[in-house]
């Protein structure tokens, strides 16, 4: 085992590496970069920026693209300028030059500081931490404790007026949308035409800091509430289904009619022998929906609750061509979602000590 690992932790350099330079290459062809950004301000800023931008046909201010040898809509603006925009962005070097001085700094955790912040990567992720934590753990804690008991029972019951009623909930929850739940949740519960039990923003209220611990953590959970149960109702719906269907596959084998056989208790043969086989495909989608949750499936219910998180932040520094923030963030999530992936397979072994990857 520990040479597999020692493999996997190996290959995780290639794969990342390969992340990031199709990340790259994809960044470079893309338009309106940060000095585009830049000279779009200022022409506008000027009062001349419809003119200068409408030209070249239907290209779109900041589009990225140069025409003879200058940025398009730079007409009016001194070369030198121009020239010091591109040196203080680190585009006055050559692509790849470029590439491989971000990965030194990378290997080294240093992200280097947004373009339009004045902060460091490092530093902005972690002031957005707190919300991508709250949201994600607290979603993935409601999705599995509610969907894996009642993914059994409905395994157990199948074909029973229970399974029938909890699926037509489960697709009713599956069909609704996350961000649109949200919206019901606001107009029901906080301030909109009906009550106002919860708060519409942030995660504390104003003035919390003077609170006791326990005021403190109860405050916490009264503004966390909503957002969280938008987010877990599609996910639990998915992962319902999942687990009754692995369960039903392994009631049907014969070690269960084994272990019946012998006498055992249902109790004793749905936990004991069931369970571990069962969890397999339901730990196997874990990473992906660990790291969805976590930082990158929470935008549009920040946006909603006015939570200021990551997937905001990814959000706008892609619309702002913040590139130390997106590729930041890129490869920091990428290398936390292949370490998932390995945490993933030891856990694999814990269940079923009849996996062994050093075989294959």
């Amino acid at each position: 085992m520990a040479s597999y690992i020692l493999r996997r932790l190996l290959l995780i350099i290639p794969t990342l590496f390969g992340i990031m330079l199709i990340n790259f290459a994809i960044i470079q062809f893309a338009p309106g970069g940060p000095v585009e950004q830049v000279i779009a301000e200022l022409t506008h800023a000027s009062g001349g920026a419809t003119e200068r931008f409408a030209g070249g046909g239907g290209d779109t201010i900041g589009s990225g693209a140069q025409q003879d040898g200058g940025y398009k809509g730079a007409q009016g603006l001194d070369p030198e300028f121009i020239k010091e925009l591109e040196k203080q962005f680190g585009f006055d070097k050559p692509p790849i030059e470029r590439f491989f001085t971000m990965l030194w700094n990378y290997i080294q955790f240093d992200f280097g500081e947004s373009y339009f912040r004045s902060v460091t990567v490092i530093d902005l992720i972690l002031e957005k931490m707190p919300v991508s934590i709250s949201l994600g753990i607290w979603t993935t804690l409601l999705s599995y404790l509610i969907s894996i008991p009642l993914g059994i029972r409905k395994a157990v019951k199948d074909g029973s007026r229970f399974d029938t009623w909890t699926s037509g909930v489960i697709i009713i929850g599956y069909a609704i949308p996350g961000f649109l739940f949200a919206i019901m949740l606001l107009i029901f519960f906080a301030g909109g035409s009906y009550f106002q039990w919860f708060p519409l923003r942030g995660l504390h209220s104003t003035g919390s800091e003077n609170m006791g611990y326990i005021e403190y953590a109860l405050d916490y959970l009264w503004h966390i509430f909503l957002p969280v149960l938008a987010m877990a109702i599609s996910g639990f719906a998915t992962l319902t289904l999942l687990t009754k269907n692995s369960f039903l596959d392994e009631i049907g084998k014969q070690y269960v009619v084994t272990a019946r056989a012998k006498g055992l208790s249902e109790r004793s043969v749905l936990y004991g022998h069931v369970f571990r086989n069962a969890m397999l495909i339901v730990v196997a989608g874990f990473p992906a929906a660990f790291v969805s949750v976590f930082f990158t499936g929470s935008l549009l219910i920040e946006t909603i609750f006015s939570l200021d998180g990551l997937g905001l932040l990814g959000y706008e520094s892609i619309i702002n061509r913040d590139y130390p923030v997106v590729f930041g963030t890129l490869y920091l999530f990428g290398l936390i979602g292949l370490v998932m992936h390995l945490i993933t397979d030891l856990v694999y072994v814990q269940i079923d000590p009849r996996i062994d990857f050093e075989g294959r």
